[in-house]
């Protein structure tokens, strides 16, 4: 009888540790010197970038306040229009944060008309935070772009007077121009607040958010409490670390 003939079968993967498909130990070598330098350059520069790398929240003014509590102070998407009471997002950021904040909103205000009332509604109760959102009945108005950014900087110089970090939130709109929404980012870097940004975005392009064609519904701004959240208690612990 015929013994039967064996068939040429592939390799087997190279194996390490008793692992199939493990690598193979790094050979000895300059090509393995080179490798291990790459590396140890690569977390170096990492670790440079990490520690000397700005933080968003290093230049904020007045991180060792002396006031007290939270005022959002806005126009509608402030003041919780087209949701019902305690749906507003200062109301739900209040609700994820455990920190008291007082809603300061008025439907359909301007930077001039807000900045009328800021003494009464915000500089009176030596906030320890100031939220400011607004800018946006601005746009829709045709105020002049360069009168709403110095409104909005007598704003924010006047909060910081009283002793007030200051968080600048930034609306977009579908039709608001790149040079309009990129004016609350340029506020907000030459005059020491806290920039959060596209804070409808996805929002007024989904039904489901939004309860008309310029305001969000419940869910909407169930998700701008949501995007202040996260720096606003960044912030806050920045600023204890101050004190």
């Amino acid at each position: 009888m015929e013994r039967p003939t064996t068939t040429n079968r592939p390799p087997r993967p190279a194996t390490h540790a008793g692992r199939v498909g493990s690598p193979a130990p790094l050979a000895d070598g300059p090509f393995r010197d080179k490798r291990l330098l790459g590396a140890a350059a690569a977390i170096i520069v990492l670790l440079l970038a990490w520690l000397f790398w700005p933080s968003p929240y290093g230049g904020v003014k007045n991180l060792a306040s002396g006031g007290s509590g939270v005022i959002a102070f806005g126009d509608s998407l402030t003041a919780g229009y087209g949701a019902g009471p305690g749906q507003d997002y200062p109301s739900r950021l209040a609700v994820r944060t455990g920190i008291t904040i007082v809603n300061a909103g008025v439907s359909g205000d301007t930077t001039e008309s807000a900045l009328r009332r800021i003494e009464p509604d915000v500089l009176s109760n030596r906030p320890r935070v100031l939220i400011v959102g607004l800018g946006g009945n601005d746009f829709l108005r045709g105020v002049p772009i360069g009168t709403t950014e110095a409104n909005l900087r007598t704003i924010v110089r006047r909060a910081q007077g009283a002793g007030a970090m200051v968080v600048l939130l930034g609306f977009e709109f579908p039709s608001i121009t790149a040079s309009y929404a990129k004016m609350y980012e340029r506020v907000a870097d030459e005059e020491g607040c806290l920039f959060i940004p596209d804070m409808l975005d996805g929002i007024l392009a989904n039904p489901a958010l939004k309860s008309d064609e310029i305001h969000p519904n419940a869910s909407g701004y169930e998700l701008m409490a949501e995007r202040v959240e996260k720096p606003l208690r960044a912030l806050l612990k920045k600023a204890d670390g101050t004190r």
